[in-house]
């Protein structure tokens, strides 16, 4: 099965890491976890603010790649304190949503940049 590979989104800031912003496969996407980045690098926020940036990222890339939020079935959560921001993100993924992914939330002992959340998911169509 061939591949296709995303790299350049516009709206996304260039990764400082080499990899692909998302990978097509068939009627699957993956998409590389998303911080709150912008233009001039990462912006602390609130965990739900910082989550909203993510998501806004996940969905240009799923985009580009031909895909949009309704088509996530999954969804992966990092946080670097799960009991003091879970609530808030669980607030926005309810906005997100309906019907909501799959996911899957854990304790990172730290992400890049000192965020507080990281987003990756998985979409098909």
């Amino acid at each position: 099965m061939s591949k296709r590979f995303i790299v350049d989104v516009p709206g996304v800031p260039p990764s400082p890491s080499p990899i692909s912003n998302a990978v097509v496969s068939g009627n699957t996407c993956h998409i590389s976890g998303q911080l709150a980045v912008y233009d001039d690098g990462y912006r602390a926020g609130t965990a739900k603010e910082e989550a909203a940036r993510a998501f806004e990222l996940v969905f240009l890339i799923g985009k580009e790649a031909g895909f949009d939020r309704t088509d996530l079935v999954y969804v992966d959560l990092a946080f670097t304190n799960l009991h003091r921001d879970i609530a808030e993100v669980n607030e926005l993924y309810g906005e997100l949503f309906n019907p909501r992914p799959a996911r899957t939330i854990y304790e990172a002992a730290e992400l890049p940049f000192g965020a507080k959340v990281k987003v990756q998911a998985i979409a098909m169509k």
